[in-house]
């Protein structure tokens, strides 16, 4: 017999309250955050909010879990890990109701991003068994050199709205796997995810302030990780400009940093590809939650042999996208995050069309709802380098179009932009593939694959889109310190 209402775990209360040194608790002032529902505007529940001292706490109960946490076995730490990622898979309908319900994705890539977190979860309990030193051959026979790994300490995560579960689980997974703990900020407009996620890791077996979750104000939270000293990482997924702030402000106690900033992708599109294939593969790297991700294409340069064909077929699918609320089926593309998103998309559009960019199709406000934050996807055509949707990170639902000549002349095009995060290339011809793979200037470059993350490789960016790499076995050694062993042996 299906679920009742009463019974399916889907249709449950979330959970609402902060988890701190293995407590699940409630601000100290008694402070609650709604969560409103991006496609409708309603409150899908009032989290637990901290003010400040909550943060303290929780860094001083993951200081004292460090040492027990980090003297377990890789292969102990990998069980937790492996079972929290069983209890995803097992929980997954509910985690991914959640996000849909906070964030505004459809409910299909909502959970196929809690089923990615989980993989995420298990290949770095695996991984953790892999963080091998070395023996180094010695220059004096009486020697013996060696390197071990040791974990970083206590290690602060913040994360955006936009991967409530995937990027958490980026930084959680490989630190708790090294043997660091961890204190745990979500975005204040989707932190219900990283509950039930922190929920499958406490179920799972994680000791007492191993893992902690405070939700609050973003700066007193940074502001308690940088002064504490047993802080010794911080690990930042947002805009650029944050970015920047934190390595001034890591200065202080030379706190070590990984960050996953800003991009603009380009994606480009060689005359060999084939067009119809290239087109649908591009509308779904653009418009997957509604262009707000890291790493979305967001500069699409068209061979000019092929750049009508290619914008007829985009232009084609773009309108046959279903836009709606995440929870029905069928459902494409859902609304953007909050109503700034809608002003500053407006703003890019209004700001190409006054330059001399057309709109094939989208271009506005969606007038179908009453309610929420919907905006049309939109494709542009005339569009040129002076236009801000062209230097500003768009993080939006636009499709810019430009033909290009010459593969030099791309990719100078491609990479002039502080940014380099992601590239994407579509052609059959080798030896193209491997000069735009040698010559563009970003971190994951993508052939014929438009949504290339996966958990086994590195992920991050160059230039002012980040610092170090999340992901894959780099994954794993950005939450570890090298230490050199240098052993004189009693001489006989």
């Amino acid at each position: 017999m299906p679920p009742t209402a009463a019974s399916d775990p889907t249709t449950q209360p979330f959970p609402t309250r902060m988890y701190i040194d293995g407590s699940w608790r409630d601000g100290d002032a008694g402070k609650t955050l709604a969560v409103i529902n991006p496609a409708d505007e309603s409150v899908v529940a009032e989290v637990a909010y901290a003010e400040g001292a909550e943060a303290g706490r929780a860094i001083e109960a993951a200081a004292r879990a460090f040492p027990a946490w980090k003297a377990l076995s890789a292969y102990d730490r990998a069980k937790i890990l492996k079972k929290t990622a069983e209890l995803m898979r097992e929980r997954a309908d509910r985690i991914a109701r959640a996000m849909t319900m906070e964030q505004g994705k459809p409910l299909a890539e909502a959970k196929a991003e809690v089923l990615h977190s989980a993989d995420t979860f298990e290949w770095f309990g695996e991984e953790a068994k892999r963080a091998y030193g070395r023996i180094i051959p010695p220059t004096n026979v009486s020697k013996r050199y060696y390197t071990i790994k040791h974990p970083v300490g206590v290690v602060g995560t913040i994360t955006p709205w936009n991967f409530p579960a995937a990027l958490p689980s980026r930084k959680i997974g490989p630190a708790l796997a090294a043997g660091c703990t961890v204190v745990s900020r979500p975005a204040d407009q989707t932190p219900i995810t990283l509950i039930l996620m922190v929920e499958c890791l406490a179920d799972a077996g994680v000791p007492p302030g191993v893992v902690n979750l405070v939700i609050g104000p973003a700066r007193p939270f940074a502001d308690a990780l940088f002064a504490h000293p047993a802080v010794r990482k911080i690990s930042f997924t947002g805009s650029t400009e944050v970015g920047k702030e934190l390595i001034r402000r890591s200065a202080d106690q030379v706190k070590r940093l990984s960050l996953e900033l800003g991009g603009h992708a380009p994606l480009i599109v060689f005359p060999d590809a084939d067009v119809q294939q290239v087109a649908q593969a591009a509308v779904i790297g653009k418009f997957r939650n509604n262009g707000q991700v890291c790493i979305a294409p967001s500069r699409f340069y068209v061979h000019e042999k092929v750049a009508k064909d290619f914008t007829e077929a985009a232009v084609e699918l773009t309108k046959k996208l279903k836009v709606g609320n995440g929870l029905e089926d069928g459902v494409q593309v859902g609304p953007m995050f909050e109503a700034r998103a809608l002003d500053k998309t407006q703003g890019l559009i209004d700001d190409a069309r006054g330059k001399g960019a057309q709109v094939l199709t989208g271009g506005g406000r969606s007038s179908r709802f009453e309610k929420g934050y919907w905006f049309e996807p939109t494709v542009l055509t005339n569009v040129d380098g002076a236009m801000k949707l062209m230097t500003d990170e768009p993080f939006a639902p636009v499709m810019p179009i430009l033909d290009f000549d010459k593969l030099d002349d791309v990719i100078a095009a491609a990479n002039a932009t502080p940014y380099g995060l992601a590239a994407y290339v579509f052609t059959n011809d080798l030896t193209v593939a491997t000069r735009m793979a040698e010559g563009l200037e970003a971190g994951i470059i993508g052939i014929n694959d438009p949504i290339p993350a996966t958990p086994q490789c590195p992920f991050g960016g160059m230039k002012e889109s980040g610092v170090g790499r999340e992901l894959g076995s780099e994954g794993l050694d950005a939450y570890f310190e090298t230490k050199y062993v240098a052993v004189g042996l009693r001489q006989s």
